[in-house]
Formats: structure tokens, sequence, C-alpha cells
């Protein structure tokens, strides 16, 4: 049995969280059961009481706000005990249409991708405005050359995924987990697939930050952070050589005039260069050091799947034993 969880994060979502709900598919070709999950993050509104009326299965709550990236990664790991075999994460305030789960899903199901991204059209989307366009634009060709994939729409949050990836993907972001994740599956080679998708004008601006710039700069400490976890070496060692082949720069300089009879006026080059190159040779180190810091974290993810798997199979015995105490309990009372 194939069964399907759709996530939906949520902030103070009471006005728009019904007609999301209403608006998801119940039946799919190919999946033999779906279910609804909210994660409440932290709502002074009666964001969970409309959840529950409105007939959803799953409702995991935050005491306090904790961010976006934290209600993604509570909904997954929900999720994942829930039994998913597929999870797609859409928004509560309806931009994505509801329909479409069905063309993200496909591929999933078909062993085509572990992981598809909706594509929202952002360079022609009538509903982003002229500098959103650009900018999304901008920020995802630089994910996809950071992640090594071909996504159009990196920040989408209207995506779908395997179990699969699911166990194997570790958001660490406290901002948007949307990059992170991309940079993450890319580098662990898992099969992304883009697929584009409908979107539906929003009601109100995001809740996710508060002004442009400041979701520029958090973007990009958030793609800059993931780069240099999953690719210490080359941000590191290449920093530490930029800065070495700079450092050489002012010691060429000294050792030109100082062969040509005139050094003891550019002593300051000399300092200059060698304070540089020892700076270079430390940074380049610590990609050395952050290396095997990496290396070992790739054996904890590794082990935290088999955890992951371990618990599946626990939770399967629990279920059949108390499937059999059932079946002998109704055979006593027959008897």
């Amino acid at each position: 049995m194939t069964k399907l969880i759709i996530q939906i994060p949520c902030l103070n979502e009471a006005k728009d969280l019904p007609k999301t709900i209403d608006a998801l598919p119940r039946t799919i070709p190919g999946i033999d059961l779906i279910e609804i999950l909210i994660v409440d993050d932290g709502s002074v509104d009666s964001t969970a009481q409309i959840a529950r009326a409105s007939g959803v299965h799953h409702i995991v709550r935050h005491r306090t706000n904790r961010g976006l990236a934290a209600a993604f990664r509570s909904g997954i790991d929900a999720a994942l005990r829930a039994g998913a075999d597929i999870i797609v994460n859409t928004d509560a305030d309806g931009q994505y249409v509801g329909q479409d789960i069905v063309k993200i899903i496909t591929p999933i199901l078909a062993g085509e991708a572990d992981i598809v991204v909706g594509d929202r059209g952002v360079a022609s989307n009538v509903h982003f405005g002229f500098v959103k366009r650009r900018l999304q634009q901008l920020g995802s060709g630089i994910v996809q050359r950071l992640s090594n994939t071909q996504i159009n729409d990196a920040v989408s949050g209207f995506r779908a995924i395997s179990r699969e990836a699911a166990m194997q993907i570790n958001i660490t972001t406290e901002f948007s987990y949307t990059t992170d994740m991309l940079i993450q599956a890319g580098r662990k080679r898992l099969a992304i697939r883009s697929i584009p998708v409908g979107t539906n004008a929003t009601t109100r601006p995001s809740r996710l930050f508060k002004s442009i710039p400041r979701f520029i700069l958090n973007t990009g400490i958030t793609m800059a952070r993931a780069y240099t976890t999953y690719n210490p070496l080359r941000a590191f060692v290449g920093t530490g050589g930029i800065i070495i082949l700079v450092g050489m720069m002012p010691i060429l300089r000294f050792l030109f005039f100082y062969l040509s009879g005139d050094g003891g006026g550019h002593v300051q080059s000399l300092v200059l260069g060698g304070a540089l190159l020892i700076l270079g040779a430390l940074i380049a180190v610590m990609g050395i050091l952050a290396d095997l810091i990496a290396a070992n974290r790739k054996l904890i993810e590794a082990n935290l799947v088999h955890l992951r798997l371990i618990e599946d199979r626990l939770d399967l015995i629990q279920r059949t034993r108390l499937a059999e105490e059932q079946v002998n309990l109704i055979e006593r009372r027959i008897a």
C-alpha cells in the first residue's frame, strides 16, 4: 500500500487554511492512502482548531514560532513516523494549485526521481513582480551551480520527496529549507526533477521575511553555509589559495625592488605579503580539517539512515503483533 502525506507548515493561517485543504486531491492513481499533516508553528489564532475541523489527520504543534525550516523538519519527521511513502510539502496560503500534486508525485511513483520541485515559471509568472522574478532567477542560477542540479525554481516550497530521500535529508538551517535541501540532495547524488506547476495569486505578503534585502542576506548565508558544509575542501582551500596568490604580489614587488638595489624602502610589501601567505596557509589547513569533519558527518548521517530503517522495522513488528493480538482476541470471543 502506497501512502502519501501532504504536509502544510502554518503560522496564523486560520483564514486561508480551509480553502487550501479543500483544494487538495483526495484520490490519486497509484496512491492507496492520502493523509494531511499540519505543522502549527506557534500560531496565536485558531489554526489548529480549523485544521481539526477540516478533517486533517495529523497535527504537529510548536509552542512558539521556530521558523519555516524547523516546521519543515518537524513535518518530515512526523510524516516518516506516520509511515509516509511519499511526502508533499505545500504552502498554507494557497499559492500552489492543489491538483498539481498529481504532477509532482508522478516521477516518484514511476521510480524516476527522489525529489521533485514544482517550477512556478518564475521568469514569466504574472503573480510575481519584476524585482522578485529577477532575484529568484539569479538565486536559482547560483543554487544550480552550488548543488550541481538543473532546478529553475530553487526556492519553490512545492515539492515531493520519496521516503528514502526524506531519510537522507537533514535540514540544518534556521531560515528556510529550500536551498539547503537542494544543495544537500545534489551533493548526495539524489535524482531531482523539476515539473512546471500552476500558481494562484496570494492575498498577503510572505511571513518568511520582512524585506527583500533581509531575504537576500539570509538566503545567501544559507547557501554559503550549506555549500561549505558539503564542500569544505574546495571552499577553504580555494579561498586560502586565492589569498596566497594575492600575498605573492607584494612579495614579488619587494623582490623586484630589492634586486634593483632599492629594497630598503619596500619592507612593508614583504611584511604584508608574508602575513597574507600565513593567513592563506592557515585557511587551507582549516579546509583539510573541515574535510575530515565532513567525512565523519557522512558516517553519522549514514548511521542515522540505518537507525530510521531499524525504527521502521520495529514499528512494523509492533503493528503486526497488535494485529495478531486483535485476531486472537476475536477468535477467543467467537469460541
